[in-house]
């Protein structure tokens, strides 16, 4: 793979598109097998960081999109965005098209608007207890070409993929799930129709022998999956289907072309229905694998979950806090609420990205939380727009005085909890950092 990669990059005009975490990886790959010229481009300054390297080109401030057109190949960073641009005279390639251009048959790639790094994990993990040589790569935080030293012939590749990365792929997983399709994103990609079209990628360039698994429960998910998609196609769903390759849910346990795999009403650390379709997600690419179910149950049963995603913070003053701060859409929020039983306060709100928040309103107006605690600016908007009297409406600026007020306001025994149903970007770097603010203010350090 390396040798593959390394004859494609040779001899041509490259630029890095994107100097954050995979651009530096890109640029070190590339400079540790060839001392070929390259042009890095950020819209900031990244000459600092290549004092050293004189045989770089750095392109960077407000028109630092423009002309990329006249290089041969530009190696894009999945967090720039070019929605605003004419790119198609652009040959775009990426650490992800390189992976699924030279060993798709190793990989896994798994996608969704939500769930996709607590489902990665968890089938990494349960890989993993199975003996298997196996990495987990992508979005989830480990660029591709970090790895590559480390990947043998025989070694599984579980990625996490993000719509940004699939936008310009010519290439699809042999196995790909995609869990949801919700509306998120649309800073990003311009569209809602643009956002699901870049997900829908992950089948797209499959073959008849490859592997496409969804929820079909999930519209429009179910409705854009048709015959144009070559895969084998494995459906996951919560009705009582016993139809060819569908993993269905009966009398509570998961069941996939007759053979008993799961029950859901065993004790484990993963709450809410809709971890329980990431489970079964899981479940099914473990029998594609022919992995030891035992070992998958096991796995399961004990995974903890990820920091920032329905985390249990702890009991202080007599109030249980968690911390969802990863839930930038309001699914993710209704899923939380439905998840944890005895949710008094709710803490929400962040940067307005063009998301409809009717639903979440109406959800809101049914009175399953008592405290609603708005932060700008989606959560202002959503307060004006709460009608029911028995619910108590508190706006404030600051996460802080949000804390504060949750200590004061919230009934013992129950739950105060964090889930923005909105990105953290205006007042946060991203959702971890506002995690772990509000965890150090839960508990006074």
């Amino acid at each position: 793979m390396i040798e593959n990669i390394i004859n494609e990059l040779k001899d041509k005009n490259i630029a890095i598109l994107g100097f954050g975490i995979e651009g530096v990886s890109t640029y070190k790959f590339i400079r540790k097998y060839l001392d070929i010229h390259l042009t890095i481009i950020d819209k900031v300054d990244t000459s600092e960081k290549l004092s050293d390297d004189k045989n770089v080109t750095i392109i960077h401030g407000d028109d630092y999109l423009s002309n990329l057109e006249k290089y041969d190949l530009v190696i894009k960073s999945p967090g720039v965005i070019t929605k605003d641009i004419d790119v198609s005279n652009v040959k775009f390639t990426s650490q992800l098209e390189f992976l699924l251009k030279y060993n798709k048959q190793n990989v896994i790639g798994i996608t969704a608007t939500k769930g996709k790094s607590t489902t990665c994990t968890l089938l990494y993990e349960v890989i993993k207890n199975s003996g298997k040589d196996v990495l987990l790569l992508g979005n989830i935080g480990t660029p591709i070409l970090d790895e590559i030293d480390n990947i043998k012939e025989d070694t599984l590749l579980v990625v996490e993929m993000a719509a940004l990365q699939l936008e310009f792929v010519d290439f699809s997983p042999h196995i790909a799930a995609i869990i949801n399709l919700y509306e998120d994103h649309l800073d990003h990609s311009g569209t809602l129709k643009h956002y699901h079209e870049n997900k829908l990628n992950i089948f797209k360039f499959q073959g008849e022998n490859d592997y496409s698994i969804y929820c079909k429960d999930i519209e429009p998910l179910n409705s854009y999956i048709t015959d144009k998609y070559k895969g084998i196609k494995y459906g996951v769903t919560f009705n009582n289907d016993e139809s060819l390759n569908t993993c269905s849910l009966i009398n509570d346990t998961v069941v996939l072309n007759g053979e008993k795999l799961y029950n859901t009403l065993d004790e484990r650390f993963l709450l809410g229905s809709h971890n329980v379709r990431n489970i079964m997600i899981v479940l099914t690419i473990a029998k594609i694998l022919d992995l030891d179910i035992n070992v998958a149950i096991n796995t399961i049963n004990n995974f903890k979950g990820l920091e920032h995603r329905l985390e249990y913070v702890g009991k202080y003053d007599g109030i249980i806090y968690y911390n969802d701060s990863i839930a930038t859409i309001p699914n993710a929020t209704i899923n939380a609420i439905e998840s944890i039983k005895n949710i008094d306060t709710l803490i929400f709100g962040g940067m307005d990205r063009g998301i409809e928040y009717d639903e979440f309103v109406n959800y809101l107006n049914t009175g399953k939380v008592r405290n609603l605690i708005c932060m700008p600016t989606t959560g202002y908007k959503i307060a004006d727009a709460i009608t029911n009297n028995n619910i108590n409406v508190y706006k404030v600026e600051l996460l802080s005085d949000a804390v504060d007020l949750a200590k004061k306001i919230t009934m013992k025994d129950k739950v105060c909890l964090l889930s923005p149903a909105a990105s953290s970007y205006e007042y946060f770097k991203n959702f971890k950092e506002k995690g772990n603010t509000f965890k150090k203010l839960v508990k006074g350090d």
